[in-house]
């Protein structure tokens, strides 16, 4: 089986895509679905290739369909492709500061959907870094709470057999 990659490499797989995700208002449940006729009558793309370009997209996660009778609604389903920004975060920024100054520059020119593409990395890279950081925390304090609770105990005995009341046969 293909990986995300190999699915999303295709130029119409990303324009089905693209498609799916222009009729998606963010936020929106149930809504945000073209049927595979709209989609045709969107692009240069007959029938039957629209439908196998949608059958990949379906069987990797990247759209739902909903069936109505004979129709077939799709839409988009963009969390398979967090791989693929993980995967790209760390070749389009090096630290959040560059990343900062190349987004107030790209807002500063007239190009308004390079500013918000870069925007929108900006704000992604900064999502995997916290998550990055979040993980790496985890992983580095996960024996913790485990070793406090020994080091407790350990300071209980020692207090406890100090105690002039504690007598020789309580443990």
């Amino acid at each position: 089986m293909a990986d995300i990659f190999d699915v999303i490499a295709d130029a119409t797989r990303r324009e089905l895509l693209q498609h799916l995700l222009e009729a998606s208002p963010s936020g929106a449940d149930g809504v945000g679905e073209l049927s595979v006729s709209e989609l045709v009558d969107r692009m240069d793309a007959t029938q039957p290739t629209v439908s196998k370009h949608l059958k990949v997209l379906r069987d990797h996660g990247l759209v739902t369909v909903r069936e109505d009778g004979q129709h077939r609604y799709y839409r988009v389903e963009a969390s398979p492709l967090e791989e693929v920004e993980d995967f790209l975060l760390p070749f389009l920024n090096d630290d959040l500061g560059s990343v900062g100054s190349t987004a107030f520059a790209a807002w500063a020119g007239a190009d308004v959907s390079a500013a918000g593409s870069t925007v929108g990395r900006v704000a992604a890279g900064a999502s995997h870094q916290a998550r990055t950081v979040i993980h790496e925390a985890q992983e580095r304090f996960k024996d913790v709470p485990g070793a406090v609770q020994e080091k407790l105990h350990d300071v209980q005995e020692a207090v406890a057999k100090r105690l002039p009341w504690k007598r020789d046969d309580e443990s």
